[in-house]
């Protein structure tokens, strides 16, 4: 059960601050959709990241 919360707030805590500091820059300069996008996408990849990791941690494979 720890693990799925980890993986959980992994995924949507790097997806949600992806999308806000987008929409955050997006504000800022005046580029709507550009940034919110760019933001969406590295807080995926980010959070795709950290929960492989994290598997990989808990089933003991390191490398």
């Amino acid at each position: 059960m720890a693990l799925m919360s980890a993986i959980l707030s992994q995924l949507a805590g790097s997806v949600l601050i992806g999308i806000f500091l987008g929409r955050w820059i997006d504000n800022k300069l005046g580029t709507m959709p550009l940034f919110l996008i760019i933001g969406l996408l590295l807080g995926l990849s980010t959070g795709v990241y950290a929960t492989l990791h994290s598997i990989r941690h808990f089933y003991g494979e390191e490398n």
